[in-house]
């Protein structure tokens, strides 16, 4: 089939491709950018993203914000100013500060999701940055489009539906993931249905976005067909040269089995997918001691938390497999080799032109 540019308003791109933003510290600046020079969408996420800065034990919030800002100027100057999002978490503390240092960097593109985003649109005010809201729900992308709609007289200029197969926090209870899954396809049109009642309104495209689960070219092609604009990829980028992750954490992947890929309750009250490992079987018995808050996450209390998120995810991406939280979409045992960027963006691309 042919492809079709991804074009989100005057922004546009080769291929319908968009790397998920992968915290703490798996997708920064030389990932994004490699997909971005792949003909594909680099998306840096900015959750913790100061973790390797001196000071970030006593001032986590100062960390980030500037880990945030020289990220995107080296992602930027690495695809030759191409374009690139970020990934900026809702239930981040200090959520406003993250998005206006975005803005101030020159993102071209914020997503946001874990929470609705319903103040984003007050805070990209009288910038050219593009705003996408992460939904997994008919009900979810109905709420936040009135209420852009209603309150700021805008509507999102890309929407991404994330899936019960995509990897960290997932938008669904536990006990519901197995019917999500059935209903996927059925919940994607329902989306694309609501989202062209402000096409209209706004006489924009508004492209629509298919995340979780994504991993081979035969998939993108079922979400074009389905009538998405494009897909988000977030699993089948960590096992390459250029992800930002340590090599134990990209060998994880590689050495996992079906069985490996897990469902775990976050500090935060979520359900996420990660890898069984020595970690994750400990929380499912002892609460972990939390020594030192990061105040990362809004709903987050250190008193009663199972254990630190944020510790758990520094860990893993340090390469401390058997004391952190291994984040992974449902395909991560689908990973057998290391790759590169480019040869990845160039099998899917092939593939969805021989279908």
């Amino acid at each position: 089939m042919n492809i079709n540019p991804l074009k989100i308003e005057n922004l546009s791109v080769r291929l319908p491709i968009i790397q998920g933003g992968m915290g703490v510290g798996v997708s920064l600046s030389n990932l994004a950018s490699a997909v971005t020079n792949a003909g594909g969408i680099g998306v840096i996420s900015a959750a913790q993203i100061g973790f390797r800065e001196e000071n970030f034990e006593n001032n986590a919030l100062a960390c980030n914000l500037r880990a945030l800002k020289e990220e995107i100027k080296l992602a930027k100057e690495k695809c030759n100013n191409g374009v690139l999002g970020v990934n900026i978490m809702v239930a981040t503390r200090g959520y406003a500060e993250y998005v206006q240092t975005a803005i101030e960097s020159g993102i071209d593109l914020i997503i946001s999701g874990a929470g609705l985003p319903t103040m984003l649109p007050k805070l990209v005010k009288d910038s050219m940055v593009k705003i996408a809201p992460i939904v997994s729900s008919l009900k979810a992308v109905k709420v936040i489009l009135k209420l852009w709609d209603k309150h700021d007289n805008i509507t999102a200029d890309m929407v991404v539906i994330e899936g019960p197969k995509a990897g960290g926090h997932l938008g669904f209870k536990a006990e519901n993931l197995e019917l999500e899954m059935d209903n996927f396809d059925e919940t994607i049109l329902n989306i694309i249905e609501e989202v062209k009642k402000y096409r209209e309104k706004y006489s924009k495209d508004i492209p629509v976005i298919v995340a979780g689960g994504v991993f081979t070219g035969e998939d993108i092609a079922k979400f074009l067909k389905l009538g998405a604009n494009g897909v988000q990829m977030g699993t089948r980028f960590v096992a390459t040269e250029e992800c930002d992750a340590s090599l134990e954490f990209k060998m994880a992947y590689i050495n996992s089995k079906k069985d490996d890929v897990t469902i775990v309750k976050s500090p935060v009250g979520m359900p996420g997918r990660a890898l069984l490992n020595p970690f994750v079987k400990e929380t499912r018995i002892n609460k972990i001691k939390v020594t030192k808050c990061y105040n990362c996450l809004t709903p987050c209390n250190p008193a009663d938390t199972p254990y630190c998120i944020s510790k758990a995810l520094i860990n893993a991406v340090n390469g401390n497999m058997d004391e952190g939280l291994i984040f992974c979409g449902d395909n991560a045992y689908r990973v057998e080799k290391m790759s590169t960027v480019q040869a990845i963006m160039t099998e899917l691309e092939n593939d969805i032109l021989a279908i």
